[in-house]
């Protein structure tokens, strides 16, 4: 019966076969994540489904904890880019001396 229905069922267009919104792709493919992604995220709701309040709750949290994790990256970051750029002026300043040092 089913494969019956099946044909006189219209093509699937480009757009349904796409992803769903809530399936994952792999990290290579997506943009990084922002809080603001994870407490506005929607779940369908179905039968014997999942508590919304509890949903809701739990996306704050992740979000929460993203931003902090996104902040501290932030100040990672900044940390790797200043003690680089004195590492470049020490390593300048020491090849600076080399020369006086051969003429010896």
């Amino acid at each position: 019966m089913r494969s019956l229905l099946r044909r006189f069922r219209p093509a699937p267009s480009p757009a349904d076969l796409a992803e769903p919104p809530g399936r994952h792709r792999a990290a290579a493919h997506r943009m990084p994540l922002r809080p603001w992604q994870v407490r506005h995220r929607w779940f369908t709701v179905r039968r014997h489904g999942l508590d919304p309040v509890e949903v809701t709750e739990f996306l704050h949290l992740v979000a929460d904890e993203l931003t902090v994790a996104q902040t501290a990256l932030g100040a990672l970051r900044e940390e790797n880019a200043r003690i680089k750029r004195t590492l470049r002026s020490w390593q300048s300043a020491q090849a600076a001396g080399l020369p006086e040092l051969a003429c010896r």
